[in-house]
């Protein structure tokens, strides 16, 4: 069915938003999506899947992405637990810059909901739950909100960041690079969460003398101010299907300046609360789960 676009989904997707200049100002900054076109061309996304015993690897597909910094790793209970309770398939994708994905210019909400895309074209994947966590949650909710996504591709939409640059300090030990993370981030599980993203000197994948992260730092760093943005501005868009949004209580994430906002590009939406902080997938795993089922389930 995607492969009937011609041409294909995912560049009508691209083009049809653009990157301004990165603002530096504080607060979400909104951009208008049809002042300029941009062509982005799609990278190839890693990604974890998990088939049901049905063999269905396509209809009514849980797609999950990640935050910043994380991969489709941190993922992977949760995915085998989806797919074995929903009886779907689940993939969990690594965004580009992150886990094993590709590098590539520009980082951008555009352009990871591009690459999304290109992705659900390429599995044909159809009828889908698109799940999001932070970062993934902004991605997710960019590919809903663009006008050339045609209505049989989502079903569902699930919306539920740090990291010091330490390559140049040349650490050599997981247990130095834990006692620099320590320093900027206090939370044991955000230092373990970070330690995923560190290669070891003399490994297969870093032969050098030093630790070295899976991500690119460089590019990260300079994207920071464009992943504290969005694409659309409120009002000019909106998606009208099923939208569910999971607070974590302890999280500022979340706060009631930003309903209206949700509101008004989500007007079908809804959403829940657990006892959590930020990484409320993490520390809730078994209530989130019930969460997502729960919504899905009562399509």
């Amino acid at each position: 069915m995607l492969q009937t676009f011609r041409p294909p989904l995912y560049q009508r997707l691209a083009s049809s938003t653009r990157r301004p200049p990165p603002s530096y100002n504080s607060g979400t900054q909104y951009y208008s999506s049809h002042t300029q076109s941009q062509q982005i061309e799609p990278v190839a996304l890693s990604f974890l899947e998990q088939i049901p015993e049905n063999g269905n690897n396509t209809e009514g597909a849980l797609v999950i992405l990640h935050g910043l910094f994380g991969s489709k790793r941190n993922w992977s209970s949760l995915s085998k637990a989806f797919s074995r309770d929903l009886g779907i398939p689940v993939y969990a994708l690594d965004l580009r810059n992150h886990g094993s994905s590709p590098h590539a210019l520009p980082m951008t909400y555009t352009s990871m909901a591009t690459d999304v895309m290109h992705f659900i074209e390429k599995k044909s994947l159809s009828k889908i739950s698109l799940l999001g966590h932070s970062m993934g949650g902004k991605v997710a909710m960019a590919l809903a909100l663009n006008p050339s996504l045609p209505p049989t591709v989502l079903q569902n939409l699930i919306v539920a960041d740090i990291a010091p640059k330490i390559e140049s300090m040349k650490l050599r030990t997981r247990k130095e690079a834990r006692q620099v993370l320590t320093e900027y981030e206090k939370d044991p599980n955000v230092v373990l969460f970070l330690l995923t993203n560190i290669l070891m000197p003399h490994s297969e994948l870093n032969r050098g003398e030093y630790i070295r992260f899976r991500i690119p730092l460089r590019t990260m760093d300079d994207a920071i101010p464009e992943l504290g943005s969005f694409p659309y501005a409120p009002g000019e868009t909106e998606w009208e299907g099923r939208t569910l949004f999971i607070k974590g209580k302890k999280s500022a994430f979340i706060n009631h300046h930003y309903h209206q906002t949700m509101e008004d590009f989500f007007p079908r939406m809804t959403m829940e609360m657990l006892d959590a902080g930020h990484w409320v997938h993490g520390e809730r795993p078994h209530e989130f789960k019930q969460l997502v089922e729960t919504f899905i389930n009562s399509q």
